[in-house]
């Protein structure tokens, strides 16, 4: 479905690690927008199409750089640093939305990045990146949307948030060990 757009963006000449910082501008967008939210509610829905939107980028970027031959080095780091830093700018607003779980959320940004620093420890260890999951990028990005719409429509997810993410930071721990665990067995 991207194909379209990405022959588009080659013809403009736009560069794989363009798309890349392109997402990260995004994401600090999406982070702002979420803080904001909570004075103007019409800013929830920044969340999920935001976060559509940078999920597209972040597979542009990849595709850019494999189809027409753009990997390099600086490309793959500013890619993996990239998404640290975009997930912590969307991310982070959650700690004024959800005030009674600061823990829960800060550990969740921290697992977040641990859970990303899994899956490049594999492909430092075994070549090949893991991606897996319960709770990958995509899945946090999902989980984050559902979310920003709740608050939008003033669900009762405040009044369960403490489970909501001791929920969602036990699926990170399970999707990092996943991850740890993703390419030894096929290297012994």
């Amino acid at each position: 479905m991207l194909s379209p757009f990405l022959r588009m963006l080659h013809s403009l000449g736009i560069s794989a690690n363009q798309i890349t910082v392109s997402s990260i501008v995004l994401s600090a967008f999406i982070g702002l927008s979420f803080w904001f939210a909570i004075h103007y509610s019409m800013l929830f829905w920044v969340v999920p199409i935001g976060l559509l939107f940078r999920m597209a980028l972040n597979a542009l970027d990849g595709m850019m750089a494999t189809t027409f031959n753009q990997q390099s080095k600086k490309g793959e780091v500013l890619n993996e640093f990239g998404d640290v830093v975009s997930d912590l700018c969307i991310y982070f607003p959650l700690l004024i939305h959800f005030e009674s779980s600061t823990y829960l959320i800060i550990l969740f940004l921290c697992l977040s990045i641990v859970n990303e620093f899994a899956g490049l420890l594999s492909k430092a260890a075994y070549g090949k990146r893991a991606y897996d999951g319960p709770m990958g990028k995509s899945d946090r990005a999902f989980v984050i949307s559902c979310l920003s719409i709740f608050l939008y429509y003033q669900f009762l997810v405040v009044e369960y948030q403490t489970y909501l993410f001791s929920v969602i930071n036990l699926l990170l721990i399970v999707s990092t060990v996943n991850r740890l665990n993703a390419n030894r067995k096929s290297h012994g």
